[in-house]
């Protein structure tokens, strides 16, 4: 039997420490248990009015960013910060369930400046854009 999802959580932790640590982030456990799609382990990191907020069930899944009032998911937050070509690692498709971490501590380091040291204002524009391109009708989204 594999790992649990708690177990993969905490090695994932040890791979974004390093990135979120020193910004001034702490760990905190989230709820973790048996749901109805399998077990389940959560976490966030918190720095202040900044949480960034991880789901694990059979991979990392859900990674959304909360700076004060505003929330933006993974991908939006990529997609508004590097446009549509990206440059992102994450999410990913490997059978290592601690890659999807490494990309995204990647991710953190290399584009994510705005949610992990930047103003409020700059993390806003970012959530804006993002609701502006999701209001975009599907065929207009095509690069």
């Amino acid at each position: 039997m594999g790992k649990q999802p708690n177990e993969i959580l905490s090695e994932g932790r040890s791979l974004l420490d390093p990135v979120l640590v020193p910004q001034g982030f702490s760990f905190v456990d989230g709820p973790s248990g048996k749901g109805s799609g399998g077990p389940f382990a959560s976490a966030t990191y918190v720095n202040g009015d900044r949480k960034l907020e991880l789901h694990y069930r059979h991979s990392l899944g859900l990674v959304t960013y909360h700076f004060g009032e505003e929330s933006l998911d993974h991908e939006s937050y990529m997609r508004s910060a590097l446009g549509a070509p990206g440059g992102n690692r994450y999410p990913d498709f490997s059978d290592d369930p601690l890659d999807a971490f490494r990309d995204l501590a990647y991710d953190l380091q290399t584009f994510a400046g705005a949610f992990l040291n930047g103003e409020y204002e700059e993390f806003v524009r970012c959530v804006k854009a993002s609701t502006a391109w999701k209001q975009t009708p599907g065929f207009a989204r095509l690069p």
